[in-house]
């Protein structure tokens, strides 16, 4: 039958097409629409653009760091990484510096970027021995902000801003240094933290986990939230899964660089008197827990925390502060408009 338009305006679209229904769970489809392909030409344009990750690395000289974070992606990405020989030590790190590499693996490329700090907490008196790599991790915020507020802003802002921040707890068996609790305390408000408790080797397993559990429980008693944060646990899978981590944390690690011949096969270790220290052997250290937590199945959520919590609160404050920052034209620099 015909009906005027007014009618057909008013009319139920079941009546109108009586095989589109509505199921519990939505509308039923008539045929194939090609919905699903979303995925894939996300991954298309994904894989086009590639990624952004930028990693800073934090503790006192001879940790290991750079040499942990070279192990962590399997190639030399560290600021020490031109001409470095077998036997060639990494000398100290004397100020804060980015190195940014571009690593592919199965088609997908990664720009990533490391961030060397000072021999931090190395000189006698190292009071607010933080506010340089506050003031690092501020700017990058600034950096974006200014680029936001562009009117003429670039298709895809450069993203320099700090993902992660590995803080490396010398292996004492002790306790934290008060350094260590209060560089934790300020920059928990500003990024990730991970700790990691550094060249772990040189403890016993007993030794290790008492240690383990002496830190956890000095940051929570100190009000430290290192990542990740349960504030931002999703839902409750994402609890149950980051619940495990953060039992699990902090990671006691050991890196290397070197690799010898164990049992038939070459393996990335340390090696001692009373043998071969494997670096990806879950019995002898917990640095492949740290890989897939940082890499395999966090990676991405360490960027969305840091855009979504972290440069949020900077941009907040920032535009709060200064009444609102004014748009940028194209004709003038972003430090005369700020």
């Amino acid at each position: 039958p015909s009906f005027p338009a007014t009618e057909l305006e008013r009319m139920p679209v079941s009546l109108l097409f009586p095989g589109l229904g509505h199921s519990g769970s939505g509308s039923t489809l008539l045929g194939y629409i090609g919905i699903d392909t979303i995925i894939e030409q996300m991954r298309k344009k994904t894989m086009k653009a590639g990624f952004d990750f930028n990693i800073m690395i934090v503790g006192h000289s001879g940790l290991g760091k750079s040499t942990l974070v070279n192990t962590l992606f399997k190639s030399q990405v560290s600021r020490w990484s031109s001409g470095w020989g077998g036997e060639h030590k990494i000398p100290k790190t004397v100020e804060i510096k980015a190195v940014s590499h571009v690593i592919e693996e199965g088609g997908v490329k990664m720009k990533l970027t490391v961030i060397d700090t000072p021999g931090f907490g190395d000189q006698i008196n190292n009071e607010n021995c933080w506010d340089p790599i506050s003031k690092y991790i501020n700017e990058q915020y600034e950096k974006f902000l200014k680029e936001e507020v562009n009117i003429a802003r670039k298709k895809r802002i450069p993203d320099t801003r700090v993902h992660c921040c590995l803080y490396f707890i010398s292996p004492t068996g002790h306790s934290l240094r008060q350094l260590d609790i209060e560089f934790m305390k300020h920059l928990s408000r500003v990024v990730n933290i991970i700790p990691v408790i550094a060249k772990s080797d040189t403890m016993t397993p007993d030794e290790k986990n008492e240690f383990k559990h002496r830190v956890r429980k000095e940051l929570e008693t100190h009000g430290i939230e290192y990542y990740p944060q349960n504030e931002f646990d999703d839902d409750m899978e994402d609890k149950n899964e980051n619940d495990k981590i953060r039992e699990a944390m902090p990671f006691a690690v050991v890196g290397s660089d070197k690799e010898f011949q164990v049992n038939g096969k070459r393996v990335l270790g340390r090696k001692t008197a009373w043998g071969v220290v494997e670096v990806e052997n879950p019995n002898h250290c917990e640095f492949a827990l740290l890989r897939d937590f940082l890499i395999r199945s966090h990676l991405q959520d360490l960027k969305e925390v840091t855009h979504n919590i972290h440069y949020e609160t900077y941009r907040a404050r920032r535009l709060n502060d200064n009444g609102g920052l004014h748009p940028i034209s194209a004709n003038n620099t972003q430090e005369s408009n700020l």
